[in-house]
């Protein structure tokens, strides 16, 4: 607020900086779950020359969607790139507007709040870097106790493979609730002010609970009818070879955009692509694991019923919707110029090539709107 930034753009810059940097992350547990499943894929189809985890990480530059939408989050910093309804939203950030007459509603939340004159930066850090540290030792904690029952010997990774992420997340909260109470009971905040702040605090969380609530109600419902396997099923037909990388990645993103889920996505795409692959081009096997990662990433991104998207527009202090329909623009784009590399990934058998048209795609597009935004800048001055 205080520099002018709307609240659209931060929910956009924190969605996009949260999945698509989890995807490409080995040690995380979403790095954990993919390896798992690749090296299950591996192990099927008989792949002993290579270990799962090496395999990630050579599917990282392959990741198209992931890596290129952590350049746009660059480029939109950088030069300012806003286009679509970012751009009103802008505008209206720079004007000091938060409420929207078209639709009746507010544009963001106003958090202004009186400053104590006590507090610190400590007391904004700390408990972030306790929840982080204690939802981490928690995470190896409780995989290792799984390699402990199974008698197999500790390890980072094999721990991450098989903790408990939720039972964690509580647990590393309720250590970041008891950091920030001492912290608050250090600076002598009147029983006036804990009265007023706990209730706004619980209100505030109550609209992504209240979303999460029925989008994991819908999830259920689709993994009932099997919605995810009958759109899987569309891609066993008659394909060329050469296009199955896209088409993999294609059908991803519309079944993660249905679903809303990613890490479900990544479940029923990633064996059938493994399928797809050794049935057809064992070399491609590789390129079309990651399409799938790719499309699951964007789909998650762009989904209204995406957990990432309700939590980033929530924590930004954003409408729900703003946030979708500010992000949709970049997200399309980053997904033609990932579909484009995977087609020529496909064609030509080169990861370099396909990420090279990405590249050559990724750079026409911020040119052109940069260039569009900058006349527009002119002729508002003349």
């Amino acid at each position: 607020d205080r520099f002018q930034i709307s609240r659209a753009k931060l929910a956009y810059l924190l969605d996009s900086t949260a999945a698509p940097v989890c995807v490409l992350m080995p040690i995380s547990s979403w790095g954990a779950y993919i390896i798992a499943l690749v090296g299950g894929i591996m192990a099927a189809h008989g792949i002993t020359g290579q270990s799962p985890i090496s395999a990630f990480v050579e599917m990282i530059p392959m990741n198209l969607y992931a890596v290129f939408t952590l350049i746009m989050v660059l480029v939109v910093i950088a030069f300012q790139l806003d286009i679509g309804p970012m751009r009103q939203h802008e505008q209206w950030a720079l004007e000091g507007k938060l409420w929207d007459e078209s639709k009746g509603r507010p544009i963001g939340l106003d958090m202004e709040s009186p400053e104590e004159s006590n507090g610190g930066m400590i007391d904004m850090v700390l408990p972030i870097l306790t929840l982080t540290a204690a939802t981490v030792y928690f995470m190896i904690d409780s995989g290792a106790a799984v390699l402990a029952a199974n008698g197999e010997p500790f390890s980072v990774l094999g721990s991450f493979e098989n903790t408990n992420v939720g039972s964690s997340l509580v647990y590393g909260a309720l250590c970041s609730l008891v950091v920030s109470i001492g912290l608050a009971m250090r600076l002598k905040l009147g029983a006036k002010n804990w009265i007023k702040a706990a209730p706004q605090g619980v209100m505030a969380m109550l609209p992504a609970i209240n979303i999460l609530l029925f989008a994991w109600t819908i999830g259920a419902v689709v993994r009932d009818v099997e919605t995810g396997k009958y759109l899987a099923s569309l891609a066993n037909g008659n394909l060329p070879i050469e296009v199955l990388p896209a088409v993999v990645f294609i059908l991803s993103c519309a079944m993660a955009f249905a679903t809303g889920t990613s890490w479900g996505t990544f479940g029923i795409m990633l064996p059938l692509a493994g399928d797809m692959a050794a049935a057809s081009d064992i070399t491609l096997m590789l390129p079309m694991l990651a399409a799938v990662l790719a499309g699951s990433v964007f789909g998650d991104h762009s989904s209204p019923i995406s957990s990432t998207s309700i939590l980033s527009a929530t924590g930004a202090g954003c409408h729900h919707i703003d946030h979708v329909m500010t992000q949709l623009p970049y997200a399309l784009a980053i997904a033609f110029g990932a579909a484009l590399g995977y087609l020529v990934m496909g064609l030509m058998h080169s990861v370099l090539a396909g990420f090279s048209v990405s590249a050559l795609w990724f750079v026409i597009f911020s040119s052109y709107h940069l260039r569009k935004a900058r006349s527009q800048a002119d002729l508002a001055i003349a």
